[in-house]
């Protein structure tokens, strides 16, 4: 089988499935059944093209597609490369792709039944194209055709439900964000092309560019694929998308689509500009906005109660510790620390694979309970561990992966994150020096908080007692969502029990990007044992660990049964004599006492409202509500606005002439352009 047939293999799947959707439209179970079988192929396709990638030397094709040469253009065919940095990112939009498109085959059974399934699956199919169109193309032509594709396509998944308003709000606030992402991207490309005198990346790679080019590059593309990323303060589009799109496309939008968007910047400043023309505040840059995004991502998650909502928060914080690793990276290599550099890419990289499995993972969770109580309010929820048993299992893996609790996948990646910060005294004299702690501060802050946040989210849905009849008749899903999210929880634990065996394949990546950075240290003492730096500096074995706890779960279930049977009985509630929901934590007094102390952050709207018996004494109801508001929106988009208001206001004038004046314009316009002429 020849490695242009694999190269192509996935990409024609998921084409292959767009066209057997709208084919089989007529037969509901014929149509989900077939997409999503050709859509897990493509998914496994994908996989083991990515694999060869990172395994085999790069891979370069023409397609002989395009657009034709015309008198005085060239002509434009498609290019595809395959190299380690687009062979790791085939991996992580094969691995999630397989899983959630065996996900949606009992997802997509369970939508209403009056509505087709036609749009679902044919933008779906062109979405997951676009990814992987985007990770394949080798000149800017085609990437921005592929990135159009998936944004598109996924705007269309966000309207699926296209009767809703919510809907059509965060449609059109998507499609804005997006088209003007892709507007400073091409715009990146532009300064490209006028240096490499080619749509080609090959020629872009060699293009000599000035050190104002090479940030202008670096900061139109880092705007530009950092809004798609969803990085603070460019988010504002991704909490709102997420919860209205269905649970499988928020999957992958979260889990995939932001990590393409990784891919592009690391393509652009990495590859094609190249390390070497970097100036020392990209990397500081790049920090800093990691941080923020750390920080307030999970600020603004702990005090959300719709389950998809706050996921979506949690994207916002993960990318931001994807950036400071990357960030790090960038520092390092400015400053002449290569080995330092590889390790914080593939902290960064490590991180990329963990988050799309990990909030694949919740996000399929979170539609497992839309699914089974029809509703995404948590406070609409609760003892759904009884009713939904294997469903809370595996939604409990992913908390413990986000938290980034050992021997959990999340814990390795952030753990390598944090080994690389504690480098920064190797920039001792440097101007950021000191922001490297502060970051390293703000990912520990962060992680507390995040385990706060979950131990919420699992406890408020399924712990306690259900709080509405819908939880208290919720069931368990059936066996295809299971399965696909079965996938991604056995692959958390692996990826956390055993890193030292993926990370040999995550370095190819820092080899072809960042020359000369050794990463061997990190897998020179075995299968058991992880090290970053040295084995004198810090070492971590999650074998190890996740014995110790075994063994000490066992200690404790022996001490705490020894002679003692189990004695059943009726809670005590204060002297009430029965129980009710009511009684319990909910998703806002559970966040109130963080309300507070960020409360110069958060500006809550508080309201407290009584009703009462006829007396002021005699209180009958008491009733408060709380709202968090975003504040990027009131100190900066806001603002935009009106400002664009006030400008758009002041020219109006010039749209209310009479035929003079339009005539008066067009001989001006003409007299400017023959000065230019002349």
């Amino acid at each position: 089988m020849s490695s242009t047939f694999l190269l192509l293999l996935g990409p024609a799947l998921a084409f292959t499935a767009t066209l057997v959707s709208l084919l089989l439209a007529s037969n509901r179970n014929i149509q989900n059944y077939s997409t999503n079988l050709l859509l897990v192929l493509s998914g496994v396709a994908t996989v083991i093209s990515g694999i060869m990638g990172l395994l085999a030397a790069p891979i370069a094709i023409t397609l002989p597609i395009g657009l034709p040469g015309l008198p005085g253009l060239p002509e434009l065919p498609i290019h595809l490369r395959l190299d380690a940095l687009a062979g790791f990112f085939l991996v992580v939009v094969g691995l999630l792709v397989a899983f959630v498109a065996i996900y949606s085959v009992g997802y997509i059974k369970s939508l209403q039944v009056g509505r087709s399934l036609t749009p679902l699956c044919v933008f779906m199919s062109l979405f997951i194209l676009g990814m992987q169109g985007v990770v394949l193309a080798d000149d800017s032509y085609a990437f921005m055709i592929c990135w159009e594709l998936m944004s598109v396509a996924s705007y269309f998944l966000v309207v699926y439900e296209h009767e809703k308003e919510a809907n059509h709000k965060a449609g059109f606030l998507y499609l804005l964000m997006a088209h003007l992402g892709g507007l400073l991207i091409l715009s990146s490309f532009s300064i490209l092309f006028v240096n490499g005198h080619s749509f080609e990346f090959a020629a872009m790679r060699t293009a000599v560019l000035t050190p104002f080019s090479a940030s202008m590059v670096f900061l139109l593309a880092g705007l530009g694929f950092g809004m798609k990323a969803g990085l603070m303060p460019l988010h504002v589009w991704l909490p709102e998308a997420h919860p209205v799109a269905p649970s499988n496309a928020s999957a992958l939008m979260s889990g995939i689509m932001i990590k393409v968007a990784i891919y592009g910047f690391l393509r652009v400043v990495f590859d094609l500009v190249g390390l070497e023309t970097s100036a020392w505040w990209w990397g500081g840059l790049v920090l800093a906005i990691g941080s923020s995004s750390v920080v307030g991502g999970v600020l603004f998650a702990l005090q959300q109660h719709d389950l998809k909502r706050l996921l979506a928060y949690h994207s916002v914080e993960n990318i931001g510790i994807i950036a400071i690793g990357i960030g790090l990276s960038m520092v390092f290599m400015h400053f002449g620390h290569p080995s330092l550099a590889a390790l914080g890419l593939v902290a960064a990289l490590y991180h990329t694979l963990n988050h799309a499995l990990f909030k694949g993972l919740l996000f399929m969770g979170a539609g497992a309970v839309l699914h089974a109580t029809h509703s995404s309010n948590m406070g609409d929820m609760g003892g759904l561990i009884r009713r939904m048993p294997i469903t809370a299992a595996l939604f409990l893996i992913g908390c413990l992966s986000i938290s980034a609790l050992p021997p959990f996948n999340g814990f390795v990646s952030e753990w390598l994150t944090f080994q690389a910060a504690l480098m920064a005294p190797s920039l001792e004299g440097t101007p950021l020096s000191a922001l490297i702690p502060f970051s390293a501060a703000m990912l520990a802050l962060a992680g507390a908080l995040t385990a706060t946040c979950f131990i919420k989210v699992f406890g408020i849905v399924f712990q306690g007692t259900p709080r509405k009849p819908a939880a208290a008749e919720a069931h368990e899903v059936d066996r295809w969502m299971l399965m696909g999210m079965g996938g991604p929880a056995l692959l958390c634990i692996l990826l956390g029990l055993l890193p030292v065996y993926v990370i040999p394949l995550i370095a190819m990546v820092p080899k072809i990007l960042i020359q000369n950075g050794q990463l061997e240290s990190l897998v020179q003492n075995g299968w058991l044992w992880l090290t970053p730096i040295s084995s004198e500096r810090a070492s971590y074995s999650p074998p190890i660990v996740m014995m110790a706890f075994i063994l000490a779960g066992i200690i404790a279930f022996l001490m705490y049964r020894r002679g003692k049977p189990v004695r059943r009985a009726a809670l005590w509630s204060c002297g009430h004599p029965h129980l009710n929901a009511r009684m319990q934590y909910t998703a806002t007094s559970f966040s109130q006492p963080l309300r507070h102390i960020f409360s110069d952050i958060y500006h809550p709207e508080e309201k407290n409202t009584r009703s009462d018996h006829g007396h002021h004494l005699l209180v009958k109801r008491v009733r408060y509500s709380v709202h968090i508001r975003d504040l990027v929106w009131d100190y900066l988009y806001i603002p935009i606005w009106h400002l664009m208001e006030w400008v758009v206001n002041g020219v109006g004038w010039l749209h209310k002439q009479r035929l003079q004046g339009y005539l008066t314009y067009i001989f001006v316009t003409l007299l400017v352009l023959m000065g230019f002429l002349i």
